[in-house]
């Protein structure tokens, strides 16, 4: 280890959860996270006197970015109603990695001596704000009043903030992509669309019964969805984009918050904190792809999934066997198969488990906060002395854009060498081959990937293809040009992925391409 350098643990966790919706309990992010952090102080097990000069201690606040409400400065309210005056105040970027990205920085802090107490924390209240609109009570009783010129930012903001190929074809949210991936994953392995329905469904049923069991999960108490369920089409699970129906999107209609408190192992035994407290960071990595899904190098990998994973074992010192417990990000079914299938880990029944908390469906989709939950999980899990010694958390962000990885352990290092100084990745993946892009396409062209999006009555409404051109290679975004090629891209019967077809510019489309499976197809939706 670096001389003087200290070794970071996680002393303390929490997590809140307001289950009523009605508008006379709303609780706002701010509180709830101050509740969190509260509850993570006193899971020191440290007297009144000797908690509250840990919590005078605390000189860094790290607050994962919420969607609820738009705070002014959410960190410096934080750190009033907590009665500490942190050196450190960081207030993240959205995304789902950044729990991970922030408990990284925040222990490397402490590692160098630049923090003495670090929290880090996270919440949303959507449940309660959604609850408030309908009842037409804005703002919210109560809630910390907010700067006019400040703006809550919701994933539907978050990816039509500019025009682009995405935009111009209507497709660019969570649920557009993340399908395109699981296409083309599908038919990369050979399954057929009813056998990967099936897998995506068991997957998710086993899912479920962890969050059953979860007493944080915002489900707890309620029977878990059986595989049926799941799987399913009907008009209560109606399907949103091919494949995935609704009880495979993540839910965020929640009101949670988690924190955990990081310092060293010298201040923790100055202050007596039991050592069957302290959990080890080990290191962390992270990257991520291009934010235009349209210049990713494929769409049946992830390699930020897949060199954050290996970059976090290698800097932790460890193999992927060593690992006893894994928690993988789960918006949607394809976030854990990748991870899965890269570290030739089963997707289904696997030996180790593969979710502490559920995924974002049963668990609850707390916003960008998901992956902080992970860790409070998990270090309750390896705290209990049973055979789980070694955790990795993946986070996952954007449209399967943002990745990092966190590894934590009951002991430290075991190369005896101090916390990573760095992450050991680029902000960005820049060496891989992406093909050129074509804004205008017009010729014969096959598939890549697919997507359809669905009307709430249960018919196809648009078709989005990402094709190739037979002639040159090049990619293409387009819409499906006709009923027909709708249709056929909606159906469970044959495989798109793969198919010819022809594509041209749209007559007054606004720049769209259209996309049919007949050629000199001319129609319009």
């Amino acid at each position: 280890m670096a001389t003087g350098q200290l070794i970071p643990i996680i002393v303390g966790v929490g997590d809140v959860q307001n289950r009523s919706q009605k508008i006379e309990d709303a609780i706002e992010p701010m509180q709830l996270m101050l509740q969190a952090t509260l509850n993570a102080l006193k899971d020191t097990n440290l007297s009144s006197s000797t908690e509250k000069e840990l919590q005078s201690s605390i000189d860094s606040v790290n607050v994962v970015a919420t969607w609820t409400w738009p705070y002014t400065d959410l960190p410096g309210l934080l750190s009033e109603k907590l009665g500490v005056q942190p050196l450190h105040k960081t207030y993240s970027e959205h995304g789902g990695h950044q729990p991970m990205r922030l408990v990284d920085e925040a222990a490397r802090d402490v590692s160098l001596g630049k923090s003495k107490v670090a929290v880090v924390t996270g919440a949303e209240a959507l449940a309660s704000l959604n609850a408030c609109v309908a009842g037409k009570r804005m703002p919210p009783p109560g809630w910390t009043m907010t700067d006019p010129n400040v703006k809550a930012a919701s994933p539907l903001q978050l990816s039509r903030r500019e025009e682009n190929i995405g935009s111009r074809h209507s497709i660019g949210l969570p649920i557009h992509v993340y399908p395109l991936y699981e296409n083309a994953f599908r038919a990369n392995r050979g399954q057929s669309i009813e056998q990967n329905n099936i897998e995506s469904a068991q997957l998710y049923a086993e899912f479920a019964k962890v969050a059953e069991r979860n007493p944080y999960s915002w489900n707890y108490g309620q029977p878990a969805s059986t595989e049926d369920a799941i799987g399913t089409v009907t008009d209560k699970n109606r399907m949103i984009c091919f494949p995935y129906p609704l009880l495979m999107n993540a839910f965020n209609n929640i009101n949670l918050a988690a924190s955990c408190i990081i310092t060293s192992t010298k201040y923790a035994k100055e202050l007596g904190i039991p050592e069957s407290k302290w959990i080890y960071p080990l290191g962390g990595a992270g990257t991520q792809d291009s934010d235009k899904f349209w210049e990713r190098p494929n769409y049946h990998s992830s390699p930020s999934i897949s060199r954050s994973l290996d970059a976090c074992l290698v800097i932790c010192g460890l193999q992927k066997d060593q690992i006893d417990l894994f928690d993988f990000y789960s918006c949607f079914p394809i976030v854990p198969k990748l991870a899965c299938h890269h570290l030739n880990l089963p997707i289904l029944h696997p030996p180790k488990p593969i979710t502490l908390l559920g995924g974002l469906t049963s668990f609850g989709g707390a916003g960008n906060n998901y992956s902080l939950h992970s860790l409070t999980a998990m270090v309750r899990e390896l705290r209990k002395g049973n055979s789980y010694r070694t955790g990795l958390i993946l986070a996952n962000g954007g449209v399967l854009t943002y990745q990092h990885v966190v590894c934590l352990s009951t002991q430290p290092r075991r190369d005896g060498s101090g916390y990573p100084h760095s992450n050991p990745l680029p902000r960005y993946i820049t060496d891989l081959p992406i093909p050129t892009i074509t804004a205008n396409a017009e010729g014969e062209a096959i598939i890549e990937t697919y997507t359809v999006s669905f009307n709430r009555n249960g018919t196809p409404s648009i078709g989005f293809v990402i094709g190739r051109l037979l002639s040159n290679n090049e990619r293409f975004v387009a819409n499906t040009g006709d009923g027909n090629t709708l249709e056929q891209l909606a159906s469970w019967k044959r495989e798109p992925v793969g198919r010819r077809g022809w594509v041209r510019p749209g007559e007054g489309e606004g720049g769209r391409n259209l996309f049919w499976f007949e050629s000199g197809g001319r129609g319009r939706l």
